[in-house]
């Protein structure tokens, strides 16, 4: 008997108990690493757990709630220094990059006809339902608003940042970007602000937005940062404010991690070149290494 059957047989002779990786995971990223935790179980014998959510839930979890996993995949980096840095972790490391996009299937209202150059106009159609997420809780929410700001400036439209928001009713904000999407895929909305990454890994069509309103391109940081949102904070009452930023998932380990050496197996597997290339054909635009920020990193990843 060999490889991961036979870790979990000489596990049960010897009566003991297998570590536990405990991770809070970004939606967006729940769907293509899902196989990668199975088989990471799999190999090591390791029980993860997984939480899937919005990357500010999984914030307020820590700040408010004062739960601890071993380790945090966030969908945005600056999560970490605006909210968790020093108090609950001193590193983080960028690992993806994401772009957003408007995302739809064949069954939309007006599929046939939406290009890149009238998504807006087909968007403020009273007869389509348009999707986003809640900027207080997902950063695709906020990251939804800031790009509406730099289309106004870019397509030299006043308004039409307010009104692609009015646009999008109330009744289809939802928490995160999975959860969104699972509204698109069902029919249930036309359209759906979202990221490439989401849109790709579900099958649907997207307008890809021109980079200078899309998050995407690190050599429009200055630009993108000419627009920002305010929403909740890490806490109830307060407020923070967010600025564009081109996009980059991070991840850490928080202090007091009670799982510290089953944390660092996995980040270990995470950043090996077999499960870069993995998660690139998931359509997850990984880096070529992961950009450390701050002390205390375990090795994995210097």
């Amino acid at each position: 008997m060999a490889g991961a059957a036979g870790e979990r047989f000489l596990f049960s002779m010897l009566g003991l108990v297998a570590d536990t990786l405990l991770v809070y995971i970004a939606a967006s990223l729940t769907r293509p690493i899902q196989p990668v935790l199975d088989t990471f179980a799999a190999r090591t014998g390791i029980v993860v757990q997984r939480e899937s959510g919005a990357s500010l839930e999984h914030v307020r979890k820590i700040t408010e709630l004062h739960r601890v996993p071993d380790l945090l995949l966030l969908a945005d980096a600056e999560v970490f220094p605006q909210f968790l840095v020093p108090q609950y972790t001193t590193w983080y490391a960028e690992f993806a990059r994401n772009r957003m996009v408007v995302a739809y299937t064949k069954r939309s209202k007006h599929a046939g006809e939406i290009t890149r150059d009238n998504w807006m106009e087909v968007l403020g159609r009273g007869d389509v339902e348009v999707g986003r997420t809640d900027p207080d809780l997902a950063p695709v929410g906020y990251r939804t608003l800031i790009m509406l700001k730099l289309a106004e400036r870019f397509y030299r439209k006043p308004g039409l940042a307010n009104s692609l928001v009015a646009a999008a009713s109330e009744r289809n904000i939802r928490p995160n970007a999975a959860e969104l999407a699972a509204l698109l895929a069902a029919g249930e909305l036309d359209y759906i602000y979202d990221y490439q990454s989401v849109a790709e890994s579900n099958g649907f069509s997207y307008i890809a937005l021109p980079d200078e309103i899309n998050l995407g391109d690190p050599r429009r940081a200055k630009e993108y940062a000419t627009a920002a949102v305010t929403v909740r904070g890490a806490t109830r009452g307060s407020k923070t404010e967010f600025k564009g930023q081109p996009i980059l998932y991070a991840l850490s380990e928080p202090l007091r991690a009670p799982h510290p050496t089953a944390a660092s197996r996995f980040l270990a597997y995470l950043t090996s070149p077999e499960v870069v290339r993995r998660l690139r054909a998931a359509h997850v635009d990984m880096l070529d290494h992961p950009i450390v920020v701050g002390t205390g990193a375990p090795r994995e990843l210097r």
